[in-house]
């Protein structure tokens, strides 16, 4: 029994110390356990820049240099444009109401229209923006020019050349030119119906007498504030991402970038690069094959870009090179995303337990394709799982319960003993093996559990189809709060008979904690995703029901055999 505390201890220490990692991750403070392994790479795994002129896959540092890039006040070769240069296009589809800049062509504000804004489901969820409250921003330009001169930017007046403003049909381009030193710039934007992947192509048309070897960026500018439906009682990642096939998924914080301790491959052929907030991302796929250079930097105070530069190679005069590229505007959504390129899925991080989580989250897709409805999905999910279990269930509950028949013979011996714990504890095994109860049996199949569960509690945190979706009744959105508290308060009901149902702890102190658990942990719920909280009171309830008749079948055996 004092090993069966034990256990029961550690795991309720180890909880409490996970609650508190992610509450000093979530405030800017260093994890306890180190940095992930996702979000740095060591030396050995980490390529170092190559930013010598004389590399032709990184642009020179001439005036174009992409340390200019990023910066508001500074346009590549002192090129200061007019104010009149900024004129709003504004792009609609089935699915976007976007916003785009003439100067540099970039995007500067993307709604969603079929996601809710955080709090108001009368508004879209505005994903890039360019206001006073919030800079996320999608560009491009070509650099590389030869001193004193630039080529089209983000910070270059662009014109408008196609006309249609809506998209009818299957798809719509939105074409945007510029021209400056010779080297003219035909920027395509290509939008498709139901999709967040916007095909993006840049023609690069040498008007000059000489031959150029300019360089694309693709980047992405974003604030470092988190997003406004950012929860205080769990943590998400906001920040830079990268993909590569060599270093695979990479996270970036913005507070590394700060301190200049950010690690992450900086040359690759292919992978992408990206900005992740909870439920949404934004990622430049570059064309695969190419060599590229990566870069994430603080452009000015709470503003960060990350970007990816490739060489475009030489252009002989009257000639021209096209670069194609992909941008994804929008929800994580995993299928979608893992079409458009390896790894991108991979937005939605589930860490050290993406083996268990994946499957999960396919399992649950699947249901859905039944059921129709996340929640009903969610309480499928759980019995599902519940019953893959079953067996380790009921060989603890067995010993749970088998614990509990002789927890007054354990109280009459630590009275009969007292302060001897050698001869308690050897009464104690003695006990144990008269009545062939194994005082482990009730924590290791729990155990063993254990991961899984986490597994599941990620990918429901994670899973942006819970945005927004219905379960029944009062519950309209499972990813947020239970406005009336009715989940909550049933999870604590469940916890507390869950207590009653299992053996009393010896030591008053230790049972007035088990007490006091289901308020901590119940508590918390109560500013939990409402689809968190329909899993824990799921399993909860299935739990009470197998421990149930797993005791009923006991006390039956126990009443046959002492006839």
């Amino acid at each position: 029994m004092d090993i069966r505390r034990t256990i029961l201890w550690m795991i309720f220490s180890f909880s409490l110390l996970l609650l508190w990692n992610n509450w000093q991750v979530h405030n800017g403070k260093p994890s306890l356990f180190g940095s992930s392994p996702t979000a740095t790479q060591t030396a050995s795994s980490t390529q170092t820049p190559a930013a010598t002129p004389a590399d032709a896959s990184v642009p020179t540092t001439a005036p174009g240099t992409p340390a200019q890039v990023a910066a508001s006040d500074a346009v590549p070769g002192g090129n200061n444009q007019p104010a009149n240069a900024s004129e709003k296009v504004n792009i609609k589809t089935d699915v976007f109401d976007l916003t785009f800049d003439t100067l540099g062509a970039q995007l500067v504000e993307a709604e969603l229209l079929k996601y809710a804004a955080p709090g108001d489901s009368k508004l879209p969820m505005v994903l890039l923006d360019n206001s006073a409250s919030s800079v996320y921003l999608a560009q491009t330009g070509v650099i590389g020019a030869p001193a004193g001169a630039s080529y089209p930017t983000h910070l270059t007046p662009f014109k408008l050349v196609s006309s249609e403003n809506n998209l009818t049909g299957d798809s719509l381009k939105v074409v945007f030119e510029s021209e400056t030193d010779g080297v003219k710039v035909v920027k395509t934007y290509t939008l498709h119906k139901g999709r967040y992947d916007i095909q993006v192509q840049h023609d690069i048309y040498n008007l000059g007498t000489t031959a150029v070897t300019p360089s694309l960026y693709l980047q992405l500018t974003r604030d470092g504030n988190d997003p406004s439906d950012t929860s205080s009682f769990y943590s998400t990642f906001t920040g830079p991402a990268l993909y590569s096939a060599q270093d695979k998924f990479q996270k970036i914080k913005f507070s590394d970038i700060d301190k200049g301790k950010s690690n992450y491959i900086k040359e690759a052929d292919n992978g992408w690069i990206g900005v992740v907030q909870h439920y949404f991302a934004t990622a430049w796929v570059p064309t695969e094959g190419v060599v590229r250079h990566n870069e994430a930097l603080r452009v000015s105070d709470n503003l960060y870009a990350i970007r990816s530069i490739e060489s475009v190679g030489a252009i002989q005069p009257g000639d021209h090179k096209v670069v194609e590229s992909n941008l994804w505007v929008g929800p994580q959504d995993q299928k979608a995303m893992s079409e458009l390129a390896p790894g991108l899925e991979l937005v939605v991080d589930y860490g050290w337990l993406t083996i268990i989580a994946k499957p999960l989250f396919k399992i649950m897709t699947w249901l859905h394709a039944i059921l129709g409805n996340w929640g009903w999905t969610i309480v499928a999910l759980t019995f599902l799982i519940k019953l893959v279990f079953y067996p380790l269930s009921a060989a603890s509950y067995r010993s749970m319960a088998k614990m509990k028949l002789v927890t007054p013979r354990m109280q009459a011996l630590r009275e009969k003993f007292g302060d001897d714990k050698a001869k308690l504890n050897a009464a104690m095994m003695e006990m144990y093996r008269t009545e062939k109860i194994n005082p482990l049996g009730g924590c290791l199949p729990m155990v063993v559990q254990i991961p899984v569960f986490i597994s599941l509690y990620w990918v429901l945190l994670g899973s942006v189809e819970m945005r927004g979706a219905p379960w029944i009744l009062w519950i309209h959105d499972l990813a947020a709060r239970d406005p009336w508290f009715i989940l909550p308060a049933f999870m604590m009901a469940t916890m507390f008979l869950q207590i009653k149902l299992n053996p009393t702890p010896p030591d008053p102190t230790q049972a007035k904690i088990m007490m006091i658990m289901p308020l901590v942990f119940g508590g918390m719920m109560f500013f939990f995703p409402a689809g968190l909280v329909l899993y824990w009171c799921v399993n909860n309830s299935v739990s009470i029901a197998q421990q149930r008749y797993i005791m009923y079948k006991l006390d039956k055996e126990n009443a046959a055999a002492s006839r």
